[in-house]
């Protein structure tokens, strides 16, 4: 019987897996446990992916983030345009509101698209990834840092520099950007989570690429 191939990357990216397989790997479109409340398009292992300039950087973030206690917890990372549009055809249905209470209690879901969710996803360039950090318990278990509202929470209160949060939730996050900043990777302001290479900025072609999420 024939060996199955194994699937290989398109050229330039990385699986941070591989690079960093300390971190805490929750993907969290590859599961129903994310605003959409099902497993997205394209998104076939709980891998994550990034160019490859981008994956190195992040295992510098890693190192620094271990020398503080700390480990990285990934949620997202390279998105296939597939998902993207996944995303777009949940906000078009004004009938699905299942995840409203726990993502976006206070806004319409009609307004998520635009600076919340996009038709076209920086993540689908392999640049940008969404993640936060954890530390041991009393118990000597890895525990989510308290960043003041969950991953994807389509809110205000997202926003890395809200003034609602608590000083040691606005600490948190800046401990998350401090780290990031060694990987000359940038927030978006709006999402206390998402962070983008330096690398991005120096694209003159904008490629979204669409090759699914498998384990390479």
């Amino acid at each position: 019987m024939l060996r199955a191939e194994q699937p290989s990357l398109p050229a330039d990216f990385s699986s941070v897996n591989k690079l960093i397989p300390n971190a805490i790997y929750q993907m969290r479109y590859a599961t129903r446990n994310n605003f959409v409340g099902s497993v997205v398009d394209g998104y076939q292992a709980r891998q994550c992916i990034l160019k490859t300039t981008a994956a190195t950087s992040l295992q510098l973030v890693a190192q620094a983030a271990k020398t503080q206690g700390l480990k990285l917890v990934l949620f997202d990372c390279y998105r296939p345009q597939r998902a993207v549009d996944h995303f777009v055809r949940w906000v078009n249905d004004i009938e699905d509101t299942k995840t409203k209470t726990e993502y976006y209690p206070n806004l319409d879901k009609g307004v998520l698209l635009g600076d919340y969710i996009a038709e076209k996803s920086g993540h689908s360039r392999g640049y940008t990834i969404d993640l936060s950090l954890a530390q041991k318990n009393e118990q000597g278990q890895w525990q989510l840092l308290d960043m003041g509202g969950q991953f994807d929470l389509f809110d205000p209160l997202s926003n890395t520099d809200n003034p609602e949060v608590t000083a040691q939730q606005r600490a948190n996050r800046y401990t998350l950007k401090n780290l990031m900043a060694k990987g000359n990777f940038s927030n978006y302001p709006m999402e206390w989570w998402h962070y983008t290479h330096e690398q991005d900025s120096q694209q003159t072609t904008k490629h979204y690429y669409n090759f699914p999420v498998l384990a390479y």
